[in-house]
Formats: structure tokens, sequence, C-alpha cells
């Protein structure tokens, strides 16, 4: 069974920056796609990027393209979300997600992720 735990979130200014992470335990890690998903109050999840079990695709949502990354190192079995520009509309509970699947180029669909992490705050102020 896989675990996730994520940590890195908090209360910014509009323009910062924050960097989220997600570490892994278990042996699908590395062989799975992986994804970023976000919920504010009253709102359902939404999808805000996904990468590929190899790192090697990546897809964004239309609202952080250009302002977010997603990144994965297999050697520290680590999901990261790099968040500049952040604005206050991207404040959420943000949550990594992750594919029993081998081989998957990721989604943005909540359905296709089989396990979460439990959720970190981002609060970001005018």
């Amino acid at each position: 069974q896989v675990q996730l735990v994520q940590s890195g979130g908090g209360s910014v200014q509009a323009g910062d920056s924050l960097r989220l992470s997600c570490v892994a335990s278990g042996r699908s890690f590395s062989t799975s796609a992986m994804g970023w998903f976000r919920q504010a109050p009253e709102r359902e999840r939404e999808f805000v990027a996904s990468i590929s079990w190899n790192g090697g695709r990546t897809d964004y949502a239309d609202s952080v393209n250009g302002r977010f990354m997603i990144s994965r190192d297999h050697a520290k079995n680590t999901l990261y979300l790099q968040m500049n520009s952040l604005k206050p509309e991207d404040s959420a509970v943000y949550y990594c997600a992750g594919e029993v699947r081998q081989g998957g180029l990721g989604s943005s669909s909540t359905e296709r992720y089989d396990y979460w992490g439990q959720g970190t705050p981002v609060t970001v102020s005018s």
C-alpha cells in the first residue's frame, strides 16, 4: 500500500512562491503517474498538474500554466509542485495523488488516481 505525506503549504502574499512536497512510501512511486489537485471552500476538487511515470510528460491546468511546475525525484520518492507568482485565487487545500497503474502518462481526472495525500492548505493574500 502506498502512502503520501505532504508538506510545504502556508500563508503568503500575492506574487510570492511556495513549494509543495509529497513523499511516497511504497514500491509504485517510480513507475506510476502522479498529480496535484486543489479544492477551495465550497468548490469541487480541481486538477492542477500531472506528471508521467518517468517525468517525461507534464500537463497543467490553464489557470496555473506558466506559473507552476510539477516535478519528481525518484531517488527521494518525492513529488514537488513549485508555485510561483501566486494569486489569491490559488488559495485552496492542495492534494497530491498517485496511480496504482504502472507506466501512466498522467491525467486531469480525479477518478484515475488511487491514493491521495492528506492535503496541505495554501492561503494567498492580496
